[in-house]
């Protein structure tokens, strides 16, 4: 072998490898969805996982504000981190589907005694027009699915501290109204024991009073054991393990503030809701996935070459193949299953919408059903059951009544109470369900609220509810 043909082979051999060395470098076409999808990750990451780890949490004590335990709750829950790592995986799913196929190294050769031909060579695999772009944005709709998961996810938990907290509250809000009435039981028996001792009053008026006590305490008891469940609730919320310590609960009370003279609230709901905008991705994902059905019409392509560098001179075997989509019965079911597909995502989301009015015509009625309430007990019956009690313990002491209608108006006074505890958790409760339905982004007063491109109902603080 003389030197031209060496030379001629090693040049072969270096061309090879260079092409393998630029291949390997290679990077692919990155499409509109996947640069938006990818701009949209870094700027939620940058609040929401700096450098991938969790940002500083807020220190929570009894002074803190109820925004800082929504904050807490949303960068520490574990159903949030998971939902924001799923939307990160399914953002790099775009660039994978939008990928061509890795190149094939190949080599071949031929032995009849000794080593005749030795041909290294590279293929690559090229899907038809169309097809990567057209997979890349199924991707992309998923993407998108992922994405409006990862911000629900995040009202939902602003919504799960507000309700676990609400009902904490207003369970103490119950006990101190027993405490109270215990305490006007204690008041009442001293009221029956000097009439019992005057002759005016008979020892049954002070067991009745006793009985009732008992039956209170009783109720003070369990209320306060259910302080426990309520307490693991609000910890769960919080997105805290069974090995933490029960955390801090606020001290001042906060009403989410809704405007729901609002004519144009529902359509509001109907624009931003989250739900509703992930089945509108899940639709655009299932018109993407008829268009690469279509697709499968159009053939895939190899192309490639081999070159025989123990030839003299050296030979080049280039190579081309291609699919043939002969199964015609295949790619039409490919094309009905799209198409079914598309057909149950839009109309999963008209049901959708469906229950969205249901549930916001059921929300805003239990919001104005507990404010009516509450106006007729401050206003009306609370006043006049007061005023009940202090008529019938006078005619009591000056024996006009006997001691059962003192109980009695006692009785209707705190069931009154009682009423109004519970009107009020409804109340709050049903506004909070409110703020969830219409809102299309994350919680006010928190961080990640200044990247939002909506932002839910603002908080303004209230004094405590008033007792006896």
């Amino acid at each position: 072998m003389n030197l031209n043909k060496k030379s001629q082979r090693v040049l072969s051999c270096g061309a090879a490898a260079c092409a393998l060395l630029l291949v390997a470098g290679c990077k692919g076409m990155t499409q509109p969805g996947e640069r938006a999808a990818r701009k949209q990750l870094a700027a939620e990451t940058e609040t929401y996982r700096p450098e991938y780890n969790t940002p500083t949490l807020p220190f929570l004590t009894t002074n803190s504000p109820l925004s800082d335990f929504v904050t807490y709750a949303m960068f520490n829950h574990p159903e949030v981190a998971a939902n924001y790592y799923d939307w990160a995986a399914s953002v790099e799913r775009i660039t994978i589907e939008r990928s061509r196929p890795d190149p094939k190294l190949t080599f071949e050769t031929f032995i009849g005694g000794t080593i005749t031909s030795i041909m290294p060579g590279l293929m690559t695999d090229i899907p038809g027009p169309g097809k990567l772009a057209a997979r890349a944005r199924v991707a992309t709709a998923e993407s998108e699915g992922k994405y409006f998961t990862f911000k629900s996810s995040l009202l939902q938990t602003a919504y799960g501290v507000k309700k676990a907290y609400y009902q904490l509250h207003f369970l103490d809000e119950k006990i101190r109204v027993n405490q109270q009435t215990l305490q006007l039981l204690s008041d009442l028996e001293q009221i029956a024991r000097a009439q019992n001792e005057t002759g005016k009053g008979t020892l049954q008026d002070i067991l009745k009073t006793q009985i009732e006590a008992d039956k209170l305490t009783a109720e003070i008891a369990n209320l306060a054991d259910s302080r426990r469940l309520l307490m693991a609730q609000f910890k769960a919320a919080l997105g805290m393990t069974a090995q933490d310590s029960n955390p801090p609960v606020p001290g001042e009370f906060v009403s989410t503030e809704l405007d729901l003279t609002d004519d144009k609230l529902f359509d509001t709901a109907l624009a931003q809701n989250l739900q509703l905008k992930g089945m509108e991705a899940e639709i655009r994902r299932a018109e993407a996935s008829l268009q690469v059905a279509r697709k499968e019409r159009v053939p895939d392509f190899s192309v490639g070459g081999e070159v025989d560098v123990k030839a003299a001179p050296v030979m080049w075997n280039p190579q081309l193949s291609m699919t043939l989509p002969v199964w015609r019965d295949k790619i039409a079911a490919e094309i009905a299953e799209a198409q079914e597909n598309k057909r149950s995502a839009e109309a999963r989301f008209t049901a959708g919408q469906i229950s969205l009015a249901v549930d916001f015509a059921e929300k805003a009625y239990s919001y104005r059903e507990a404010n009516r309430n509450l106006t007729v007990l401050d206003s009306r019956l609370l006043p006049r059951a007061r005023q009940s009690l202090d008529v019938t313990r006078a005619a009591y002491l000056s024996g006009r009544l006997e001691f059962l209608d003192v109980i009695d108006a006692e009785r209707v006074l705190l069931d009154l109470q009682l009423e109004r505890v519970q009107a009020q958790m409804q109340r709050e409760i049903s506004l909070a369900e409110l703020s969830l339905i219409i809102s299309g982004a994350t919680p006010t007063q928190t961080p990640m609220a200044a990247r939002a491109a909506a932002s839910t109902a603002p908080q303004r603080k209230t004094s405590k509810p008033g007792g006896m």
